[in-house]
């Protein structure tokens, strides 16, 4: 008998598709961002609670951590600075000059340019260097630490 020669078969079909990574990169996609949704609401959600259970305590609470009163701010002192070494305005990362002005913070002598340091005051009631919260002007002031 003749034996017929054997048929070309195609290949096995991939077990995983392009089309099925596509939809399992979109589901992953998708199920992360309802997670992020979720927490996020989850949040919301328990901050109304307090604010609604607790009203004079949020209150409180956002009034502690508010800024200075302007008139606080600009009863601060000024000096001018004299270069002893090179020192940099945390604030604005730029070097202190002769002659520049400079507000030095009471609670904890940190120097800063006038301007950098009045606008975080307004809305900041702590040094940005130490965290030192600040109250009302004293009236001593110690030596700057720059």
């Amino acid at each position: 008998m003749h034996s017929l020669p054997p048929t070309p078969s195609s290949p096995p079909a991939p077990l995983i598709t392009q089309h099925m990574v596509i939809v399992l990169a979109a589901m992953t996609c998708a199920l992360l961002c309802v997670l992020g949704l979720n927490t996020t609401l989850h949040c919301v959600v328990r901050c109304t609670r307090r604010a609604i259970s607790d009203p004079a305590g949020w209150v409180a609470a956002r009034r502690l951590n508010a800024g200075l009163r302007q008139s606080d701010v600009l009863s601060l002192p000024i000096t001018v600075f004299a270069a002893a070494a090179v020192v940099r305005c945390p604030i604005c990362l730029s070097d202190l000059t002769d002659g520049d002005k400079m507000r030095v913070l009471p609670a904890c002598g940190h120097g800063f340019h006038v301007g950098c340091i009045d606008k975080w005051l307004l809305s900041h009631r702590s040094c940005p260097t130490c965290r030192r919260r600040l109250s009302s002007p004293q009236k001593s002031t110690p030596p700057a630490i720059v």
